[in-house]
C-alpha cells in the first residue's frame, strides 16, 4: 500500500510498504481523510521530535524512522480481529492516536493516561498512521462516529478533542467571556467548542482572512486585528470593564501571552494550547497581583466521546475550517508547502491517501 514516510527533517516519502498485520483486539481501518497538523510541520521544520530518530527506537512501539505519518484520520473498519466485540466491518471511525504502556490506566475514569511515561502518538510514534492506505489499530484508540458525520468532517475529531480538553481545564461556563490568541486551526476549533457550550468569543489574529474565517463559521462574537486595536482595551469594553475570565493562547508568540495576562480579569484563567519550543517569560508580579491560574494542556484524556457527541448533535459544524483536499502524492508540495509559507489561507487541508473523493 502507499504511505508517507518520515525520514528525516526535510524528508518525507510517499512509498509502497507491507500493510500491518491484523492481531487480537485490533481492527483495520481504510483511511478516508488525514490532516496534516502543526505537530507533522513541526516534525518536518524541526525534527524529529516525537518522531524516534533513526537508530533510537521507541521504547513502547519498538519503532524508529522512517515511520508512517498522519495522526489526525477517519476511515472504514475493513477487518475486524479476534475479541473485539464493540466494533464493525463498516463502522465510521475516528481514532484516538495513542501510544501508551499496557499497565497504564486508560479506563473512562483516567484523567491522566495522556501523561503517561514515554506517552506518544500513532502516526508519529510508530504503529502505522493515517498517511497509508489503511491502518491497523487496537480496538481500545478507536472511536465510532455516526454516519451522519461526512468522514472528511470526521478527520477533524482529533484536533477538535485538543480543543475540547483545553476548553475542559480552563473550567469556563455558558455566560462567560474568553479570549483566544490566534485563529490557526486549533485556535479556530477551541473558539468552536467554547462557542457549542455558550460562551461568548473575541479573537485576536493579525490575519484578516482567519479572523473573517472565525466570524463566517460563527464561532466568533468578536474578532480583533491586535495591530489596529488595543486588543486589552477593546476586551475590557466588551466585559464592562472587568477583562475576560478565560482566555487560550494559541500561538506560542510572547506578545500574545503577555497581552492576555492583561485581558483577563483578576483571577481569570489562562490556558496555553499551543507548543512553544523555546522558553517563554511571563510577569511575576502580575500573576500574583490578579491572582491568575495559567494551565498547560496537551491532548485528550477521555475527551473524544463528548467530542463526537457535540459533532453528532450539530452543536459544532466542521466543514467551514475545512480548506483544502489534496492527494497523498501532493502531501509536500500542495499540503506542507501552503501551510508552511502560505498559512493565512489555509486552516485544516485533507489528504486522501487512496485518492477516493477527490
Amino acid at each position: 500500500m502507499k504511505a508517507a514516510r518520515f525520514y528525516d527533517r526535510g524528508d518525507i516519502r510517499i512509498e509502497e510498504i507491507e500493510q500491518q498485520k491484523l492481531e487480537p483486539g485490533t481492527v483495520r481501518i481504510d483511511a478516508a481523510w488525514t490532516g496534516i497538523c502543526g505537530t507533522d510541520l513541526h516534525e518536518y521544520l524541526d525534527g524529529p521530535i516525537f518522531v524516534p530518530a533513526h537508530g533510537h527506537p521507541h521504547p513502547i512501539s519498538g519503532e524508529d524512522a522512517p515511520v508512517t505519518l498522519g495522526h489526525e484520520f477517519s476511515g472504514v473498519i475493513s477487518e475486524i480481529g479476534e475479541g473485539v466485540t464493540d466494533l464493525a466491518i463498516g463502522d465510521h471511525v475516528v481514532v484516538e492516536p495513542y501510544i501508551i504502556r499496557d499497565d497504564v490506566n486508560t479506563g473512562p475514569e483516567s484523567n491522566d493516561y495522556h501523561l503517561s511515561p514515554d506517552m506518544n502518538f500513532i502516526g508519529l510514534g510508530g504503529r502505522g498512521g493515517g498517511l497509508a492506505e489503511n491502518i491497523v489499530v487496537r480496538e481500545r484508540w478507536v472511536h465510532k462516529v455516526d454516519k451522519s458525520v461526512a468522514l472528511d468532517e470526521a478527520a477533524l475529531i482529533e484536533p477538535l478533542s485538543v480543543a475540547y480538553h483545553a476548553v475542559k481545564r480552563s473550567g469556563v461556563v455558558a455566560g462567560q467571556t474568553a479570549v483566544v490568541g490566534g485563529a490557526g486551526p486549533i485556535g479556530q476549533l477551541t473558539a468552536a467548542v467554547l462557542t457549542a457550550l455558550g460562551v461568548k468569543v473575541i479573537i485576536s489574529e493579525l490575519s484578516p482572512l482567519r479572523r473573517q474565517k472565525a466570524l463566517d463559521a460563527g464561532v466568533a462574537d468578536v474578532a480583533l486585528n491586535p495591530a489596529e486595536v488595543n486588543v486589552v482595551d477593546e476586551v475590557k469594553k466588551l466585559t464592562d470593564g472587568k477583562g475576560a475570565d478565560v482566555a487560550f493562547e494559541c500561538t506560542s508568540v510572547q506578545v500574545v501571552f503577555d497581552t492576555l495576562m492583561d485581558a483577563v480579569r483578576p483571577t481569570g484563567v489562562i490556558v496555553v494550547v499551543s507548543i512553544w519550543g523555546k522558553p517563554a517569560s511571563f510577569d511575576m508580579h502580575k500573576l500574583v497581583m490578579k491572582e491568575i491560574d495559567v494551565r498547560g494542556t496537551i491532548g485528550y484524556v477521555n475527551s473524544h466521546p463528548d467530542t463526537i457527541a457535540l459533532v453528532e448533535s450539530g452543536k459544532i459544524d466542521l466543514k467551514p475550517f475545512i480548506t483544502g483536499k489534496i492527494a497523498l502524492e501532493d502531501l509536500v508540495d500542495k499540503g506542507f508547502d501552503t501551510l508552511i509559507n502560505h498559512n493565512e489561507t489555509a486552516v485544516k487541508i485533507l489528504v486522501s491517501p487512496t485518492g477516493q473523493g477527490l
